[in-house]
């Protein structure tokens, strides 16, 4: 009997020290799986971050070049002055080429939503401004040296092109801006009706006894909603029956002080998860 008591707690000790182990292990990978997030979170805004400093740092450049190729124009004595400015625009053009790409790219993570922070967004769009003034300096100081006869030939896009495909970068991120506002609202729209028994058939929203039976229904009858806003919906009336389907549990149907039936949507992705239509029936 002594062997067998004691063969039990070995196994009982055995058990609980696995439970034990499994529990950790459990732990441990939603600990591992929680900071991969955080490190992942990380990684993305120090790439940011690294972007905006790359972009800062450009403009810089850019300012220290034409403070050269101003000095350099008041003294052309020299048998290298020319030369030398027709290497610092070239050096100019090129970096604010640069800047405008990384400036894209970064408008590019605003329009897909990877970047929400409001100053992240002003920052970006005092970047685009800076993209915008430097252009129009080059674009006179490339005049102001033309009139001294220094060309400045094949630097590759010209400022004038440049503004032009600024505008439409901007031009196509306003689309893409739009295009994700209109699905946004397309997908949080839904619609909601009630009456009596008596005004749904006459809105050919009830037939023979079935709701939404087919698409010759009255849609103006319907209310439009967003259903991000609106979550409570009062009927006015001591009767009211839900003919449409919605999943339980994402809503309440009660009855107020004055015993008027108000519907509250606790869970509105579920609530409207099979349709964007709610037909209530009151009397």
């Amino acid at each position: 009997m002594k062997k067998i008591i004691l063969m039990i707690s070995c196994a009982a000790l055995l058990a609980s020290c696995q439970q034990t182990s499994n529990k950790g292990v459990e732990s441990s990978v939603k600990e591992d799986s929680l900071q991969n997030i955080i490190d992942q979170k990380d990684q993305s805004f120090n790439e940011l971050i690294g972007l905006l400093d790359e972009v800062q740092e450009g403009f810089a450049q850019i300012n220290e070049a034409q403070g050269r190729v101003n000095t350099l124009d008041k003294n052309l004595e020299g048998s290298n002055a020319k030369a030398n400015i027709q290497d610092n625009m070239l050096f100019i053009e090129q970096t604010l080429e640069e800047q405008r790409q990384k400036i894209e790219n970064l408008q590019k993570k605003v329009d897909d939503g990877i970047i929400t922070s409001g100053k992240l967004k002003s920052m970006i769009e005092n970047l685009q401004n800076q993209l915008t003034e430097k252009s129009k300096d080059i674009e006179g100081l490339r005049a102001q040296l033309a009139d001294k006869d220094i060309q400045i030939e094949n630097l590759g896009k010209s400022v004038t092109q440049l503004q032009t495909e600024n505008e439409q970068v901007k031009e196509e991120s306003e689309n893409r801006a739009q295009i994700v506002r209109n699905q946004d609202t397309q997908l949080n729209t839904a619609y909601f009706v009630y009456g009596t028994n008596k005004e749904l058939k006459e809105h050919k929203i009830l037939q023979s006894g079935d709701v939404l039976a087919n698409n010759d229904f009255d849609r103006d009858y319907f209310t439009k909603i967003d259903i991000r806003k609106t979550t409570v919906i009062p009927f006015g009336s001591k009767s009211a029956k839900l003919l449409t389907t919605h999943p339980e549990g994402s809503y309440t149907l009660l009855k107020d002080s004055k015993g008027e039936y108000t519907l509250r949507i606790t869970d509105p992705n579920k609530f409207w998860s099979v349709s964007k239509y709610l037909v209530v029936r009151v009397k």
